[in-house]
Order: C-alpha cells, then sequence, then structure tokens
C-alpha cells in the first residue's frame, strides 16, 4: 500500500477528511488479499444480520484504506450514511467495519466513537460532509478510543457518530474501513470504474456481487446475451 498511498493519498484532503492523512481508494483493484478482509466471513455474518432485514442483498458502500500520519489532528464527529438525505426509524441503511492494519492506539489516531450515538437520530436528520457534526451535544464520557492490536475489526452502525482520532506520535497508522450498504442505495464509491474489469473477474463470485456485480429486484438490470451472470 505504501505506493498507493504516496501516489494519491493527498486527492482528497479537506477540512473534513484532514490535510495529514492520506486515503486511497479502489483498493480491490490494487490489492487482491484485501479481498479477505472484505469478505471475512465475520464481517458477512454481522452485515446478513443487520441489513438483509431491509434488503434482498448489500453492497460494498466505500472501501477506503486510510493513513493517519503525525501532527493530524481529531477528525469531526460524523455519521458515514449521512451521504443518504433520508432516515426511516429502526432502519439501517450500512454499517461500517474497521480493520486495523496496524496497532491503533490512544496517541496514533485510534477511531474515535460516541457511545449510543446511532440511537439518536431523528426521522428527519441527518449530516453530510458539507456539515459535519461537531459532537457538541456528546458528553466526554460517551466519546471513547477503540483500542486496537493489528488485525482487529471494529464495527459500527451507518448512524454511529464517529471520527479519526488525533496522531501525536511520530508514526503513521494505517487502517482499512469498509461500508456495505442495502442493495437498492447508490453506492458510494463506484467499483466498476475504480476496480478495471479485468481484476474484478479474478475475484471470487461473492467479492463480485459485493461490488455491485447482481440485481437487486430489477435494479441494476443489464442486457447481457446469455442472461446468466449474476443472477440473483
Amino acid at each position: 500500500m505504501r505506493k498507493p498511498f504516496d501516489a494519491v493519498g493527498k486527492c482528497d484532503e479537506s477540512d473534513f477528511n484532514g490535510y495529514k492523512t492520506l486515503r486511497v481508494s479502489g483498493i480491490l483493484g490494487i490489492s487482491p488479499t484485501s479481498a479477505k478482509l472484505v469478505a471475512h466471513p465475520r464481517v458477512m455474518a454481522v452485515a446478513d444480520a443487520i441489513l438483509l432485514t431491509y434488503c434482498l442483498n448489500y453492497r460494498i458502500g466505500s472501501l477506503t484504506a486510510v493513513e493517519i500520519h503525525p501532527g493530524e489532528t481529531d477528525q469531526y464527529l460524523h455519521v458515514d450514511d449521512g451521504i443518504y438525505p433520508v432516515r426511516m426509524p429502526g432502519m439501517q441503511l450500512q454499517i461500517s467495519a474497521m480493520w486495523a492494519l496496524e496497532d491503533f492506539t490512544k496517541d496514533n489516531g485510534a477511531t474515535r466513537i460516541a457511545l449510543g450515538s446511532h440511537v439518536d437520530q431523528g426521522t428527519n436528520r441527518y449530516y453530510n460532509r458539507a456539515e459535519e457534526y461537531d459532537g457538541a451535544s456528546d458528553s466526554p464520557d460517551d466519546v471513547v478510543q477503540a483500542i486496537m492490536p493489528k488485525g482487529s475489526v471494529l464495527f459500527y452502525m451507518g448512524t454511529t457518530r464517529h471520527g479519526g482520532g488525533a496522531n501525536r506520535t511520530d508514526k503513521p497508522r494505517a487502517g482499512l474501513i469498509n461500508t456495505y450498504a442495502l442493495g437498492w442505495l447508490r453506492q458510494e464509491e463506484n467499483q466498476y470504474l475504480n476496480v478495471p474489469r479485468e481484476i474484478a473477474e479474478q475475484h471470487s463470485e461473492l467479492i463480485q456481487r459485493l461490488m455491485g456485480y447482481q440485481l437487486h429486484r430489477t435494479l441494476g438490470a443489464f442486457q447481457h446475451p446469455d442472461g446468466t451472470w449474476f443472477e440473483n
């Protein structure tokens, strides 16, 4: 991942994303082994339990490698599903799985989580990346850091307020954040363009389906001559 981080990591710099944090998308086109994390049985079991109540199938919403460098400050607390301008009581539109590619510590930027915030979302209230939640209503006692050893995974709801932590060490820390969204929603990250078709075809059928190569009822239909590829 070093080469992609150095090549494109600064492309998404902003007040929200930070100016000392590198981000790389299109991971399935860069790292074949990332598929093991994307389709990890435990992750799939959690996604099945939470999302399949509201859809026939789900897919990758986004898949991003994040490297927080020394000197980065706390990211605004925000909700990942704020990209969707809708809120339905009791329904989760997506979930997130954050993998620690290195040890996550209190000082190197471990993810900050506002405990219980996933149940504190009004029916018409949502946040997007142009108006980040500033955490004003969160008690300091409610915001914790996900201290995790390398190889651990953190699950949180799309409605959970969270943010990257400040890195007060002299080394960067890297993580892989996977989101999984209901199959009838537009994906945040366009997997068809980010991952070349010839590479997508080398992945398992499960990964291809998660990338979006499947129907959700009639959504995403494509008239293929043999009509057999990626049927439900």
